[in-house]
């Protein structure tokens, strides 16, 4: 349960740009996202492999645990948010609601498509910092992105006076575009 709690703060944003988008992608890796202490809630976290798939307005992020199982999986759509975690998919109204059926916490969803690539989502407002810029209440360094590493940090207090601290660290593999085909041998 903590798995997928801690999974559904990964989609936790309630509005999706209006903007064109480029055709979907995949990702996978790692990650790791670590949730500090709060009075009457104690520090917790997950380790995980991933694949993030789609766009901003539409995907699916699965999960899977150390031994490969699938521990679940969001899926959203307009008009569409569902979480499965074995027993068959749950729908709710809004990615909120979704993400209100976890641990509250939250990660722009949509924004996770650019930062992904290193780079600020454009429907938002950002700062760029030293190491690689803020935005939504993160600040997100970007240093590693060549050896497939992105790290992010949200304060305590952001969006919300009670929201904890997070720490997210992601190891990405490269992977093709789907329709790109195999290296030769």
């Amino acid at each position: 349960m903590a798995l997928s709690a801690a999974a559904l703060a990964l989609v936790g944003c309630a509005s999706f740009g209006t903007r064109e988008q480029p055709p979907a992608s995949v990702w996978s890796g790692r990650l790791a996202l670590s949730i500090a202490a709060t009075p009457g809630q104690p520090a917790r976290g997950f380790t995980a492999s991933f694949e993030l798939r789609g766009e901003p307005a539409r995907g699916e992020l699965s999960l899977s645990g150390p031994l490969g199982a699938q521990a679940l999986r969001v899926s959203w759509a307009p008009g569409r948010y569902e979480l499965d975690t074995g027993s068959g998919p749950q729908a709710y109204p809004s990615i909120d609601s979704l993400m209100q059926a976890g641990v509250g916490e939250s990660l722009p969803l949509p924004a996770l498509f650019d930062w992904l690539q290193g780079r600020a989502w454009p429907d938002a407002p950002h700062s760029p910092l030293p190491d690689g810029f803020a935005q939504l209440g993160w600040r997100l360094d970007t240093q590693q992105l060549g050896e497939g590493w992105v790290r992010a940090q949200r304060d305590a207090g952001q969006p919300h006076a009670h929201s904890p601290a997070l720490s997210l660290r992601i190891r990405l593999q490269q992977r093709p575009a789907p329709d790109t085909p195999p290296p030769a041998r």
